[in-house]
């Protein structure tokens, strides 16, 4: 199973679970009547000189036998045998009922994500010290596959369905919504008990948008961002942000040394 949460939750797969409920309970009602009239009518036909407490358990016995369809009964006259006949056809009734109505209704795709759902409900709600990834591009997807193999705990945001399905086939615990309800997104994402927050998405705005609501949802929390100069670095510093990375400044200093030590003249 994939842990993505989804806070655009699928109500098709709630109405299927409360239908597949409301069947249920129908269905149970009909054996439960089948139960009670098979029992009554084989005390009515009971014609045995036994106490009325031994006609009524042995009957309630039968019609327990006969909607298990276990079949341990007990012996029966004729007329009791032409009543259970009818009972029998009854029953098979019922049977091809819930067969034909309640078979398949919990195994669809829709249903699978909400049960998901509320086993990563369960999750969120305990995870504590965690580092949030938001965006699973491919700077995402590098940042937050390092911080698992260093053995952090990470949960990945994003807006796409691609994305989350790639990121839990990484391993990673993924909440999933779209750009409209990424508000939502965001405070599903237990920032307040996180690590960190390591926002990675490649519109630039939208960072800034992720920086400014998660400081105001913990202000004490380490916010990391790539900034594309010195003015944007500053924007995301006054939104918020502990570190921004300038990624061309990295490559240029990286360059840099490489060809300084190649130009160092051998001794």
């Amino acid at each position: 199973m994939m842990w993505i949460y989804r806070v655009d939750e699928p109500r098709l797969g709630v109405i299927r679970i409360r239908e597949w409920r409301r069947r249920a309970r129908y269905t149970v009602g009909l054996l439960v009547l089948l139960l009670g009239g098979s029992a009554t009518g084989l005390v009515l036909l009971d014609q045995s000189d036994t106490s009325f407490s031994n006609k009524v358990f042995t009957a309630l016995w039968d019609g327990v036998n006969l909607v298990t369809t276990l079949g341990d009964f007990a012996e029966f006259n004729q007329r009791q045998k032409m009543f259970m006949l009818l009972a029998m056809f009854t029953t098979l009734l019922i049977g091809g009922f819930a067969v034909s109505r309640l078979t398949g209704m919990l195994s669809g795709d829709d249903v699978m994500a909400y049960r998901e759902n509320r086993i990563m409900e369960l999750k969120l709600e305990h995870l504590a010290n965690h580092v949030v990834v938001v965006g699973f591009h491919t700077l995402g997807e590098l940042v937050a596959n390092r911080l698992s193999d260093a053995g952090q705990t990470v949960l990945v945001l994003v807006g796409d369905q691609a994305q989350a399905e790639r990121a839990a086939d990484r391993g990673h615990m993924v909440v999933l919504g779209s750009p409209g309800v990424f508000d939502d997104v965001l405070r599903r994402a237990r920032l307040d008990s996180a690590k960190a927050l390591v926002v990675t998405t490649p519109d630039s705005n939208n960072n800034l948008a992720i920086t400014l609501l998660a400081r105001t949802l913990n202000a004490s929390l380490a916010i990391v961002v790539p900034g594309e100069n010195p003015l944007r670095k500053r924007l995301f510093e006054s939104a918020g942000a502990s570190d921004v990375v300038i990624a061309d400044e990295i490559v240029a200093d990286a360059l840099i040394g490489k060809l300084t030590t190649q130009m160092e003249p051998t001794p």
